[in-house]
């Protein structure tokens, strides 16, 4: 193991206990063990263990906290345990889960702003089942924002979600809103801020010194200088004009069906994207089973994989590790960044 100073590991938020959580979160730990990321899963322990019961050579063990877990993780994937209170079905939504989910984020997201921990590695949730426990928030994203708003950051704070696959990074202008709402909802104002929150990430997190941003147009061709829309006119082009103006390199609003083919973008490091779809149809295109979710303008490291709790496959073996994977590799790149790399690797 090396490290500059006391060995932080990041910690893993384990998501929905009957989805696909347990077992990507056994089999990340196998890829990692010898070399890491270091790793403590926030979660049920008996969640856990069952899925590690399947798989040849896994040790699952409870520690108290992130010191005992970074001395563990060589031999056992560690486990702070805050046990659920119902026994869980595979494969079964379910509202009797969601306090303990919510409270698996909710320590790992007070961990990460304690500085026990050097990020947090969230394992997907299923939000139906939240909110009909009461859950306010749209997804983790709105909610880590607002877990950490108290906290000091020196950056412009967001959130803005950023996914990311191989050599492709989009963010989103609005995240979780029908078509027709998110076409009312854009805004110069709302673009422009994105842009900055992306531009300061790209350069903090990322280690790239003058970030380069696509701009992807909401209509087709453009607008085709009008005929097609003229929110183009309007609202997109004066948020590109005003990045500039704030010294961040910034395309006009480009026809979203030639941005993200191979040899378009190595000509930029992140596209700002107005809507759901736009940005993630590209990625999951690009690589379906690596995509990451990094969530930007907050004082703490957050990503997660790029899929959902896989329902329908949990508790079979089958669900592919690599997207959770790459999310841990990503968050301890970047919390490498922040504090001059102090997270551990082995």
């Amino acid at each position: 193991m090396t490290a500059t100073s006391a060995p932080r590991p990041l910690a893993l938020s384990l998501g929905d206990p009957a989805g696909i959580g347990p077992e990507i979160t056994v089999k990340a730990w196998r890829a990692l063990r010898d070399e890491g990321p270091v790793f403590m899963v926030v979660g049920d322990y008996d969640s856990v263990a069952a899925a590690g019961g399947f798989q040849h050579g896994v040790t699952v063990r409870r520690v108290g906290g992130p010191d005992e877990a970074a001395a563990t993780f060589a031999n056992a994937l560690p486990v702070l345990d805050l046990p659920l209170q119902s026994p869980v079905v595979a494969g079964k939504a379910s509202s009797s889960y969601a306090a303990a989910v919510i409270r698996w984020i909710e320590t790992g997201a007070g961990l990460a702003l304690s500085g026990a921990v050097s990020g947090l590695v969230t394992a997907p949730i299923a939000k139906a089942p939240l909110y009909d426990a009461g859950f306010k928030f749209p997804g983790h994203t709105e909610f880590l924002a607002e877990l950490t708003s108290g906290a000091p950051y020196e950056g412009l704070r967001g959130p803005v979600m950023m996914l990311t696959a191989k050599h492709l990074r989009v963010v989103l202008t609005t995240i979780h809103l029908s078509l027709s709402n998110a076409a009312r909802a854009i805004s110069t104002d709302a673009i422009v801020q994105t842009g900055v929150v992306t531009a300061e990430a790209l350069r903090r997190d990322f280690g790239i010194a003058r970030p380069r941003l696509a701009l992807a147009a909401l209509n087709p061709h453009a607008g085709e200088g009008g005929a097609l829309g003229r929110e183009e006119i309007e609202i997109i082009n004066p948020a590109a004009a005003r990045l500039r103006e704030l010294d961040i390199s910034c395309t006009e609003a480009r026809p979203a069906d030639t941005l993200f083919h191979e040899d378009a973008r190595p000509k930029y490091d992140a596209v700002v994207c107005l809507y759901h779809d736009q940005a993630l149809i590209p990625v999951k295109t690009v690589d379906f089973w690596g995509g990451v979710n990094v969530t930007l303008g907050l004082p703490i490291v957050r990503t997660s994989p790029d899929h959902g709790v896989g329902f329908d496959i949990a508790g079979r073996g089958l669900a592919r590790p690599e997207s959770l994977i790459a999310a841990i590799r990503l968050a301890a790149e970047i919390a490498a960044r922040r504090d001059g790399g102090r997270t551990v690797r082995r």
